[in-house]
């Protein structure tokens, strides 16, 4: 297997983003397709139905890393998600739409072949560095799509951004053929045993339990948040749009500075007090948009929120990848499902929060996920916890 240089690296950053931006396309237009569907309750379930799509695919698909060439793999899920962006722009009805998109959402996955291959490309010394780069486009990828999709969905339409995703998934089918090298040989194993085996990895591994719980209620409050901002922006105090929904995207890139940041810190210093750190800032950034009236709370809020998520997701992956190199992909599997569960459950509970009490509800609902990600995050902050040693080989 060749070594990754830097092309390589920032290559498969666009990839990653390009992949996981197409789970959050739907969240800036949610009011636009409300209004295609006029009466219709199936569109409030069409954000939590990618990101559910996405928790299946993580758990069924990306396994499949430990068995075969993640190149070839890479490419043919792009392929797919093509596929899918295309049902989900011809989508007819509101119940359709939510079936493509849970479709677009296991698709989308193919990011997440994507970072454990980095991973493994990567010197032991600069793991963290690397995966904090890839990360970085990764999450450039979940901003910057809602700035893409608000400003299309305002200006041309929701099926004319899903028609604009398809050619974009396929340009990432291209890249990653080009520059990709050949992956190991796998282990034999076959794809009953790689998915009997993620009980005992998650048994066995403390370090990915906590790092798991962490993250899943950190991504719940980050979710919550991106999941209400058009509606709360359509509301007659504030009076805008989708496309100003979308510009907040780019706010919100300011806090992706921080995984390159986070990378290394976690290399020079351990993770953990990364992610302590992470945590408390998440819930800062709550206070201040709940608190804070107006669009300056927001902008701070966003930054300061984006900058924590990054900052921990880094450092947890930091001590996920460390556990077992031979299994990344089914402990990718394992830290990735959860949290994208989490983050279904946050935009899931802000949707109902916001029915209830509207937008004090939801900060609350998105505080107190933050409270929970810190008061878990304290044993990760500990010098002498940064990994557990395997457990058996036959688990």
């Amino acid at each position: 297997m060749s070594g990754l240089g830097r092309g390589l690296t920032l290559a498969m950053a666009v990839a990653a983003g390009l992949g996981v931006a197409n789970i959050y396309y739907n969240q800036p237009m949610l009011g636009v397709i409300q209004r295609d569907f006029p009466g219709d309750a199936a569109t409030s379930l069409v954000p939590t139905a990618t990101q559910l799509g996405y928790a299946l695919g993580l758990l069924l698909l990306v396994p499949v890393g430990d068995l075969m060439d993640r190149r070839k793999l890479i490419v043919f899920q792009f392929l797919v998600l093509a596929v899918s962006l295309a049902g989900a722009a011809l989508a007819p009805s509101a119940a359709l739409l939510v079936v493509a998109s849970l479709l677009v959402g296991v698709a989308s996955t193919v990011a997440q072949h994507i970072i454990p291959f980095a991973a493994a490309l990567a010197a032991p010394e600069r793991r963290g560095q690397t995966v904090g780069t890839a990360m970085g486009g990764l999450l450039c990828g979940i901003l910057l799509s809602r700035t893409l999709a608000g400003l299309v969905a305002t200006h041309w339409g929701w099926r004319q951004m899903f028609e604009l995703a398809l050619p974009l998934a396929l340009a990432g089918a291209g890249l990653m053929a080009a520059r990709l090298p050949r992956d190991a040989v796998r282990p034999h194993l076959s794809y009953g045993a790689a998915l009997g085996s993620l009980g005992g990895l998650w048994r066995g591994e403390k370090s990915l339990r906590r790092a798991t719980a962490v993250q899943a209620a950190l991504f719940g409050a980050f979710s919550a948040f991106w999941t209400i901002l058009a509606l709360h922006l359509e509301q007659p105090s504030i009076h805008l749009g989708a496309d100003v929904a979308g510009l907040f995207g780019i706010v919100g890139a300011v806090g992706v500075l921080a995984a390159p940041v986070a990378g290394r810190l976690a290399d020079r210093h351990g993770p953990g007090r990364v992610i302590l750190v992470g945590a408390a800032s998440v819930l800062v950034s709550w206070l201040a948009i709940g608190l804070w009236d107006g669009l300056a709370g927001l902008v701070v809020g966003i930054i300061v929120l984006d900058f924590g998520v990054q900052s921990a997701m880094v450092s947890n992956q930091h001590i996920v990848y460390a556990l077992r190199p031979e299994a990344r992909g089914r402990l990718n599997t394992l830290y990735m499902t959860g949290m994208f569960l989490g983050g279904s459950t946050g935009s899931a509970g802000a949707m109902l929060a916001w029915r209830l009490g509207g937008w004090a509800a939801v900060c609350a609902w998105g505080a107190g996920l933050s409270l929970m990600a810190l008061a878990l995050s304290f044993s990760s902050a500990r010098p002498a916890c940064r990994t557990d040693p395997p457990a058996r080989r036959g688990e």
